[in-house]
């Protein structure tokens, strides 16, 4: 048997037309009624300005049919970044940019598990929620821009954008934050503070990073921010949880970091529009829901 992933899914794919691949997806849309039988539970956990179970069930359901084996996950994964995103208020899915639920494979269990992957927008939203959150920026500098930044018991900073044509390649990037009680912080990368980063990360090559790559930049220097700044219980949890597995989908296990997995990803996303097979059985009371649309798919693709 080979070793390569992309093979091996390839070989799986080829096969697809066996009695053993035949059960297998036929049994791929019990993840469907699956995130039906979660309304309640997501109900429970869900702030109230997030618009009810409903909505959150619709946006799950889009994703299943979007995101490329996503539906081929484990309920439990897909439960616990579900209500983990739930439980703090963020919205799945590309659309908003609050987070993601990327599917990976886990080289121990053989199977697909779903990490989640706080977003820019979404670590900027939870920020707001501590009392003493009074600002927060997080920008790019560019090769034209005027920057300088000092540390120190004085730290200084200074940002005058370049405009146009004159702005030229990114060179690093920067977060600020300003506190009610007067105080501040930021905390400055560079293009290679940044790639490395991005290099020991699981998603490093898909999802966000590879369609958001300017966005997770900057949330790479929030989250860098944010080890020096007080952050609310909703933020805490949050920086815990990015990136990780989280199988116990019970209140307690939002309180519970979750599993960074040794895995692999096959870098194969579906053509835009296309939507999985496997999902397609979609129960009668969602059928007619609008979908969650691509970002920039109301005008030019970005």
């Amino acid at each position: 048997m080979s070793t390569n992933l992309a093979e091996r899914v390839a070989d799986k794919r080829s096969r697809s037309h066996s009695p053993a691949v035949q059960s297998n997806s036929s049994a791929q849309p019990t993840l469907v009624q699956f995130v039906q039988r979660m309304r309640p539970e997501i109900e429970r956990a869900l702030p109230a300005h997030l618009g009810g179970a409903d909505r959150i069930a619709r946006i799950a359901l889009t994703e299943l049919r979007r995101v490329e084996h996503l539906a081929e996950s484990t309920p439990e994964s897909f439960a616990g970044a579900l209500m983990t995103c739930s439980a703090l208020g963020l919205e799945p899915g590309g659309v908003s940019g609050e987070a993601y639920l990327l599917p990976f494979w886990n080289k121990k269990t053989r199977g697909y598990e779903v990490q989640l992957v706080i977003g820019y927008q979404g670590m900027i939203k939870l920020f707001w929620q501590h009392p003493l959150a009074a600002g927060l920026d997080a920008h790019t500098v560019y090769e034209g821009d005027e920057f300088e930044f000092e540390y120190g018991l004085e730290p200084k900073l200074r940002h005058v954008p370049a405009r146009g044509s004159a702005k030229g390649q990114p060179t690093g990037y920067y977060a600020v934050a300003r506190l009610s009680n007067g105080g501040s912080a930021f905390i400055v990368l560079d293009v290679d503070d940044v790639e490395a980063i991005r290099r020991r990360s699981r998603a490093k090559d898909f999802g966000p990073w590879a369609t958001d790559y300017d966005a997770m930049a900057r949330k790479t220097a929030i989250r860098q921010l944010f080890k020096i700044i007080p952050k609310s219980a909703e933020l805490a949890r949050a920086v815990a949880h990015d990136e990780t597995v989280r199988r116990d989908a019970s209140p307690e296990g939002l309180d519970v970091p979750g599993d960074y997995i040794e895995g692999e990803t096959v870098p194969q996303p579906a053509p835009r529009g296309a939507e999985q097979q496997v999902v397609e059985d979609v129960p009668a009371q969602f059928s007619g829901w609008p979908e969650a649309a691509e970002p920039g798919a109301e005008g030019a693709a970005a």
